[in-house]
């Protein structure tokens, strides 16, 4: 399978090219020249599976350099016990009838990013030690990507890694989980602004060809295609678990920010998963909800992006939002690349002539929540149900309550455990959410962060610091 740029001037590649690019050469995003399709007797044939042999079976459908055997010791290693040690590998856990959360957070960071983020660092140090080279990645997070990153790739061999973030916007334990690492090869970067801003200096190096080159840049965000790829699987394992018959429909409500999560399973639908629909959840930042509402795309600024109490999603420009227009645009990369020059002169692209198709051929619905919306939502769910859930969650479990359908398993994906997020969730009941054992004195322990103005050059020359030689 080969790989090809949604801006249309990318040679094609191959996986463990795109892997280690990132960003494509002409400032698009990497996709598969065309996509795998699964029937409804292979769907049916992996039943039996457990949460890596089922990884195998679906990458190797992307991943045709990589030797099976070779991916399914990867992905034995990513999602073994020893990194995901609760009693089931993504449980789904009822809330009320026919709605369900599918729990993503099991993982060493508690957050849904170690699905994806786990795999990336096994098959980074594998793809590198077989070429014998060596990767730096930048990255930017809101949050729970760059702890799920760090944690994946520290002590990697021949990787490092340079993580941006909004420097005060993110909780006091996402700070702690990414800042408290003392790893020689991970290296935090504050930067006095917002998560867009973050992004933006992220694919204004990447866009350097000269310095992406010179300093072997690489990329964890989701614009990394390997990242949408792992997160496939957990569509295709909800579905298994929430259905009895061959072709049943699911519906999935995502808390979206940067559009990869949901992107995965827009994929997985693609793919022939009988996906009902696909419900966009945003918080007071909903440009994306506003997209699928009007068909206008209008990012905000980074003095209009909102911080709010689901910090991770406080996104105004969705990197991963072109892989769908890609779709949208019957995969016409001047078209893309039109809306992409339009976005940069007038701030806006409309699409609203296409409208009608957001739902009825790709399943997309959206709706808004708030942070009152959050905080009656956690309550709600935790007096009904026993169980607590963390802001973003509560996002997607208010937004897709509208949606919910007799006979159709709604399955809600859950974004993080509540215990980052305690200052909301003892908001919302009274009390703050209990914090694992072995996290417990993780606020004490010592950080190391370098703090600096939000520029692309400060940051080009820190990695030129730091790099390793």
């Amino acid at each position: 399978m080969k790989y090809r740029s949604t801006r249309g001037a990318m040679a094609p590649l191959s996986f463990s090219d795109i892997l280690l690019e990132g960003l494509a050469p002409d400032g698009g995003l990497a996709l598969p020249e065309s996509l795998p399709t699964v029937d409804a007797a292979t769907l049916e044939s992996w039943r039996g599976l457990g949460y890596a042999d089922l990884a195998t079976e679906i990458l190797s459908l992307f991943i045709d350099d990589i030797p099976k055997a070779d991916l399914a010791r990867l992905t034995r290693a990513a999602y073994g016990p020893a990194v995901f040690p609760g009693e089931q590998m993504v449980p789904l856990k009822p809330l009320e009838k026919g709605v369900s959360l599918l729990g993503l957070s099991e993982g060493p960071t508690l957050a849904f990013k170690d699905m994806a983020m786990q795999f990336l660092g096994q098959v980074f140090e594998y793809v590198l030690a077989k070429r014998g080279a060596t990767l730096n990645i930048l990255g930017a997070t809101s949050g729970d990507t760059g702890s799920a990153a760090e944690y994946a790739l520290r002590g990697k061999r021949g990787v490092s890694v340079f993580m941006l973030s909004p420097h005060g916007r993110m909780s006091e334990f996402q700070r702690a989980q990414m800042y408290s690492l003392q790893d020689a090869n991970i290296h935090n970067i504050a930067l006095k602004g917002v998560f867009d801003e973050c992004q933006d200096i992220v694919k204004a190096l990447a866009g350097d060809l000269e310095f992406k080159s010179s300093y072997h840049l690489g990329a964890v965000n989701s614009i990394n295609w390997a990242r949408i790829a792992a997160q496939i699987v957990y569509y295709f394992w909800g579905w298994l678990r929430a259905t009895s018959a061959p072709g049943q429909q699911v519906s999935f409500a995502v808390p979206s920010g940067n559009f990869g999560n949901i992107l995965a399973g827009h994929i997985a639908r693609q793919m022939g998963l009988p996906v009902r629909r696909l419900v966009l959840a945003t918080n007071e930042n909903n440009v994306l909800e506003e997209f699928f509402r009007t068909g206008i795309y209008r990012p905000r600024s980074a003095a209009q992006t909102h911080a709010t109490s689901s910090p991770s999603m406080d996104i105004s420009r969705a990197s991963n939002f072109e892989r769908f227009v890609f779709d949208l645009l019957d995969q016409d990369a001047a078209q893309v690349s039109a809306c992409w020059r339009q976005l940069e002169q007038k701030g806006e692209f409309d699409l609203s002539h296409l409208l009608p198709l957001f739902e009825s051929r790709y399943g997309f619905v959206a709706g808004v929540s708030s942070h009152q919306d959050r905080l009656d939502t956690i309550k709600a769910v935790y007096d009904k149900a026993g169980l607590l859930i963390d802001p973003h969650t509560a996002d997607a479990v208010k937004v897709a309550a509208p949606y919910v359908e007799e006979g159709i398993p709604m399955l809600v994906l859950e974004t993080a455990l509540p215990a980052k997020f305690g200052e909301t969730i003892q908001e919302a009941i009274g009390r703050p959410a209990p914090v694992p054992e072995h996290l417990r004195e993780l606020a004490a322990l010592p950080q190391r962060v370098h703090v600096m103005d939000c520029k692309a050059d400060l940051v080009r020359e820190y990695i030129k610091q730091h790099a390793p030689a």
